[in-house]
């Protein structure tokens, strides 16, 4: 495993800590967020305007300002040839669109998988990037977000997702 590097910068949904190896971004973690790796294997801190940071900290402000709709930066993503596939496929879920796991189970071709895709969700290392809270429950509710359902109906608020803006509102 290549030396890591880690920053935190400040967003609308608290501090978000930002992992890079070899200079791309491998992790992406909220405060409280489930399935967050222990701070030490985030390796020593470095500015956000290090060169591995300074481009996703620019997305990131743009993101949040409404102005970007989909991210472009390189990243090394470690996990499981299923749940690669998974994050790979919801970064093809669009801006202000929503997906179900069941949906999202047969667009990777193997339906009947929703409770693995969930899985694989769940374990996104690079939130908001590979944008997990873009799928909601079967009918359509909110359900399991690692950032919790709060930090959830936000991202989706501030992406307009939703039918009849079922998640506007106030955003920050």
């Amino acid at each position: 495993m290549a030396p890591r590097l880690h920053t935190v910068l400040a967003s609308p949904l608290g501090p978000l800590t930002l992992v890079a190896a070899d200079g791309l971004l491998c992790g992406l973690y909220m405060e409280g967020q489930r399935h967050r790796p222990a701070q030490q294997t985030f390796g020593a801190p470095a500015p956000a305007g290090a060169a591995p940071f300074r481009e996703a900290a620019e997305q990131l402000a743009a993101y949040f300002a409404g102005e970007l709709r989909e991210f472009d930066l390189p990243l090394a993503l470690e996990g499981t040839a299923f749940q690669r596939t998974v994050w790979r496929e919801l970064c093809r879920v669009p801006y202000g669109s929503t997906v179900t796991y069941g949906q999202l189970a047969e667009r990777i071709r193997s339906p009947g998988s929703a409770r693995a895709v969930g899985l694989a969700n769940g374990r996104n290392p690079v939130g908001i990037v590979v944008p997990c809270h873009r799928v909601v429950g079967a009918s359509g509710s909110l359900t399991g977000y690692g950032g919790g359902l709060e930090r959830k109906r936000r991202l989706l608020g501030l992406e307009g997702a939703g039918a009849a803006g079922r998640w506007s509102g106030a955003l920050w």
